[in-house]
Protein backbone atom coordinates (compact mmCIF):
# COMPACT_ATOMS: atom_id res chain seq x y z
CA UNK A 1 0.00 0.00 0.00
CA UNK A 2 1.38 3.43 -0.94
CA UNK A 3 1.53 6.49 1.25
CA UNK A 4 -1.77 8.07 2.17
CA UNK A 5 -2.26 11.68 1.17
CA UNK A 6 -2.53 14.39 3.82
CA UNK A 7 -4.57 17.59 3.67
CA UNK A 8 -4.05 20.08 6.50
CA UNK A 9 -6.71 22.80 6.68
CA UNK A 10 -5.65 25.89 8.62
CA UNK A 11 -7.90 28.77 9.59
CA UNK A 12 -9.73 30.62 12.33
CA UNK A 13 -12.63 29.09 14.28
CA UNK A 14 -15.88 29.23 12.29
CA UNK A 15 -14.03 29.74 9.01
CA UNK A 16 -15.57 26.52 7.67
CA UNK A 17 -12.82 23.94 8.16
CA UNK A 18 -15.02 21.25 9.72
CA UNK A 19 -17.52 21.53 6.88
CA UNK A 20 -14.74 21.03 4.34
CA UNK A 21 -13.54 17.97 6.28
CA UNK A 22 -17.01 16.44 6.03
CA UNK A 23 -17.16 17.22 2.31
CA UNK A 24 -13.76 15.61 1.73
CA UNK A 25 -14.87 12.47 3.55
CA UNK A 26 -18.09 12.31 1.54
CA UNK A 27 -16.71 13.15 -1.91
CA UNK A 28 -13.13 11.86 -2.16
CA UNK A 29 -12.33 8.28 -3.11
CA UNK A 30 -10.77 6.06 -0.48
CA UNK A 31 -10.62 6.31 3.30
CA UNK A 32 -10.04 9.86 4.52
CA UNK A 33 -9.48 9.92 8.28
CA UNK A 34 -10.46 13.04 10.23
CA UNK A 35 -7.61 14.03 12.55
CA UNK A 36 -7.64 17.60 13.81
CA UNK A 37 -8.45 20.01 16.61
CA UNK A 38 -12.05 18.94 17.16
CA UNK A 39 -11.11 15.25 17.21
CA UNK A 40 -8.09 15.78 19.48
CA UNK A 41 -9.83 17.88 22.12
CA UNK A 42 -11.94 15.05 23.66
CA UNK A 43 -8.81 12.93 24.28
CA UNK A 44 -7.05 15.84 25.98
CA UNK A 45 -7.37 15.79 29.80
CA UNK A 46 -9.89 18.45 30.85
CA UNK A 47 -7.33 20.34 32.94
CA UNK A 48 -5.18 20.86 29.82
CA UNK A 49 -7.97 22.00 27.50
CA UNK A 50 -8.30 23.65 25.09
CA UNK A 51 -4.87 22.16 24.40
CA UNK A 52 -3.97 22.60 20.74
CA UNK A 53 -7.02 24.86 20.45
CA UNK A 54 -5.43 27.47 22.72
CA UNK A 55 -6.27 30.81 21.15
CA UNK A 56 -3.78 33.59 20.31
CA UNK A 57 -2.72 36.18 22.86
CA UNK A 58 -0.70 34.26 25.43
CA UNK A 59 -3.69 34.09 27.77
CA UNK A 60 -2.82 30.75 29.41
CA UNK A 61 0.97 30.40 29.74
CA UNK A 62 0.33 27.68 32.33
CA UNK A 63 -1.00 25.44 29.55
CA UNK A 64 1.59 26.32 26.93
CA UNK A 65 4.26 23.90 28.15
CA UNK A 66 2.17 20.95 26.95
CA UNK A 67 0.98 22.42 23.64
CA UNK A 68 4.12 21.56 21.59
CA UNK A 69 3.95 17.97 22.83
CA UNK A 70 0.25 17.71 21.99
CA UNK A 71 0.91 18.98 18.47
CA UNK A 72 3.89 16.66 18.06
CA UNK A 73 1.76 13.66 19.10
CA UNK A 74 -1.02 14.66 16.72
CA UNK A 75 1.33 15.06 13.76
CA UNK A 76 3.14 11.80 14.51
CA UNK A 77 -0.31 10.17 14.45
CA UNK A 78 -1.06 11.79 11.09
CA UNK A 79 2.28 10.54 9.77
CA UNK A 80 1.57 7.00 11.01
CA UNK A 81 -1.78 6.93 9.22
CA UNK A 82 -0.17 8.10 5.97
CA UNK A 83 2.58 5.48 6.18
CA UNK A 84 -0.10 2.81 6.56
CA UNK A 85 -1.77 4.01 3.37
CA UNK A 86 -4.61 5.93 5.00
CA UNK A 87 -5.46 9.41 3.75
CA UNK A 88 -5.83 12.14 6.39
CA UNK A 89 -7.71 15.43 6.43
CA UNK A 90 -7.07 17.56 9.52
CA UNK A 91 -8.52 20.90 10.61
CA UNK A 92 -6.10 23.08 12.56
CA UNK A 93 -5.74 26.60 13.84
CA UNK A 94 -1.98 27.11 13.83
CA UNK A 95 -0.65 30.38 15.22
CA UNK A 96 2.54 31.56 16.91
CA UNK A 97 1.00 34.08 19.30
CA UNK A 98 1.88 32.45 22.61
CA UNK A 99 3.51 34.10 25.61
CA UNK A 100 6.84 32.98 24.13
CA UNK A 101 8.03 31.40 20.91
CA UNK A 102 7.13 27.70 20.69
CA UNK A 103 8.10 27.07 17.03
CA UNK A 104 5.20 24.65 16.66
CA UNK A 105 4.30 24.84 12.96
CA UNK A 106 7.86 24.27 11.64
CA UNK A 107 8.24 21.33 14.04
CA UNK A 108 4.94 19.85 12.84
CA UNK A 109 6.02 20.26 9.24
CA UNK A 110 9.29 18.47 9.97
CA UNK A 111 7.36 15.49 11.33
CA UNK A 112 5.65 15.01 7.96
CA UNK A 113 8.83 15.15 5.88
CA UNK A 114 8.73 12.77 2.94
CA UNK A 115 4.94 12.45 3.05
CA UNK A 116 2.49 13.89 0.49
CA UNK A 117 1.09 16.95 2.27
CA UNK A 118 -1.15 19.72 0.98
CA UNK A 119 -1.35 22.72 3.31
CA UNK A 120 -4.54 24.68 2.71
CA UNK A 121 -5.32 28.13 4.09
CA UNK A 122 -9.04 28.43 4.84
CA UNK A 123 -9.97 32.09 4.73
CA UNK A 124 -13.23 33.82 5.60
CA UNK A 125 -14.02 37.52 6.11
CA UNK A 126 -14.43 38.62 9.71
CA UNK A 127 -18.02 39.74 9.11
CA UNK A 128 -19.00 36.25 7.97
CA UNK A 129 -17.15 34.60 10.84
CA UNK A 130 -19.09 36.76 13.31
CA UNK A 131 -22.36 35.85 11.60
CA UNK A 132 -21.53 32.16 11.94
CA UNK A 133 -20.54 32.60 15.57
CA UNK A 134 -24.01 33.94 16.24
CA UNK A 135 -25.71 30.84 14.85
CA UNK A 136 -26.74 28.06 17.20
CA UNK A 137 -25.04 24.72 16.55
CA UNK A 138 -26.10 21.55 18.40
CA UNK A 139 -23.51 20.60 21.01
CA UNK A 140 -21.66 23.91 20.75
CA UNK A 141 -24.10 26.28 22.41
CA UNK A 142 -22.24 29.13 24.12
CA UNK A 143 -18.87 27.92 22.86
CA UNK A 144 -18.13 30.84 20.57
CA UNK A 145 -17.63 34.44 21.63
CA UNK A 146 -20.20 36.73 20.02
CA UNK A 147 -20.03 40.42 19.24
CA UNK A 148 -22.09 43.22 20.72
CA UNK A 149 -23.29 46.58 19.44
CA UNK A 150 -20.39 48.27 21.24
CA UNK A 151 -17.84 45.61 20.31
CA UNK A 152 -18.91 43.85 17.09
CA UNK A 153 -15.47 42.24 16.56
CA UNK A 154 -14.11 41.18 19.98
CA UNK A 155 -10.34 41.23 20.42
CA UNK A 156 -9.93 37.41 20.69
CA UNK A 157 -11.73 37.01 17.36
CA UNK A 158 -9.58 39.68 15.72
CA UNK A 159 -6.46 38.00 17.08
CA UNK A 160 -7.45 34.72 15.45
CA UNK A 161 -8.03 36.47 12.15
CA UNK A 162 -4.66 38.23 12.32
CA UNK A 163 -2.46 35.46 13.68
CA UNK A 164 -3.75 32.19 12.20
CA UNK A 165 -2.47 32.93 8.69
CA UNK A 166 1.08 33.86 9.70
CA UNK A 167 3.48 33.31 7.97
CA UNK A 168 0.94 32.58 5.21
CA UNK A 169 2.93 29.88 3.42
CA UNK A 170 0.34 27.62 1.76
CA UNK A 171 0.01 25.31 -1.21
CA UNK A 172 -3.55 26.45 -1.77
CA UNK A 173 -6.08 28.89 -0.29
CA UNK A 174 -9.87 28.80 -0.35
CA UNK A 175 -12.45 31.40 0.69
CA UNK A 176 -15.48 29.83 2.34
CA UNK A 177 -17.54 32.99 1.92
CA UNK A 178 -17.30 32.54 -1.85
CA UNK A 179 -17.34 28.73 -2.14
CA UNK A 180 -19.47 26.03 -0.53
CA UNK A 181 -17.72 23.25 1.44
CA UNK A 182 -18.24 20.93 -1.52
CA UNK A 183 -16.74 23.46 -3.92
CA UNK A 184 -13.75 23.94 -1.61
CA UNK A 185 -13.28 20.17 -1.51
CA UNK A 186 -13.40 20.05 -5.31
CA UNK A 187 -10.70 22.74 -5.58
CA UNK A 188 -8.57 20.72 -3.16
CA UNK A 189 -9.12 17.51 -5.14
CA UNK A 190 -8.12 19.22 -8.39
CA UNK A 191 -4.92 20.43 -6.73
CA UNK A 192 -4.18 16.94 -5.42
CA UNK A 193 -4.80 15.43 -8.87
CA UNK A 194 -2.17 17.70 -10.41
CA UNK A 195 0.38 15.92 -8.20
CA UNK A 196 2.97 18.68 -8.54
CA UNK A 197 6.40 17.80 -7.15
CA UNK A 198 7.62 21.34 -6.67
CA UNK A 199 8.64 22.05 -3.04
CA UNK A 200 5.45 22.21 -1.03
CA UNK A 201 4.54 24.55 1.81
CA UNK A 202 5.43 22.08 4.55
CA UNK A 203 8.88 21.50 3.05
CA UNK A 204 9.46 25.25 3.21
CA UNK A 205 8.15 25.45 6.77
CA UNK A 206 10.22 22.45 7.91
CA UNK A 207 13.34 24.30 6.81
CA UNK A 208 12.59 26.87 9.51
CA UNK A 209 12.54 24.23 12.29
Amino acid sequence: MGLGRIVILNGAPRSGKSSIVRAVQEIFDGAWMNLGVDVYEPVTPPRYRPGIGLRPGGERPDLETMVPTFYAALYETIAAHSRLGLNVVADTGHHASYSKSLNILPDCARRLEGLPVLFVGVRCPLEEIMRRRGLSEPGREGRYLSGTVDDPFPLPVRRWQQEVHEPGIYDLEVDTSALTPGECAQVIRERLDRNSRRPNAFEKLAAKA
